[in-house]
């Protein structure tokens, strides 16, 4: 099992969307948020994603097409 920690910065145009909820079941992962600060105009989060590397990697892409920007923070894989 693997786990991510991202930070996320939303466009304006994207904060009103469930972009969080609609990759948690899209996907094979977790979605933990862990910090966060929205506003009408801007907003971020700090997202620990957790599964298989794979279907993490996935979700990452995912995000990105949804036109949100993503940072890595911290990777751990645990075995």
């Amino acid at each position: 099992m693997a786990s991510l920690k991202v930070h996320i910065t939303f466009p304006e145009e994207r904060i009103k969307e469930s972009i969080i909820y609609q990759i948690g079941h899209e996907y094979k992962v977790v979605t933990n948020i862990r910090r966060a600060d929205v506003t009408e105009k801007t907003g971020w989060m700090d997202v620990e994603l957790v599964g298989d590397v794979g279907e993490i990697d996935r979700a990452i892409a995912g995000l990105k097409r949804k036109g949100v920007k993503v940072d890595l923070i911290e990777r751990n894989i645990i075995e």
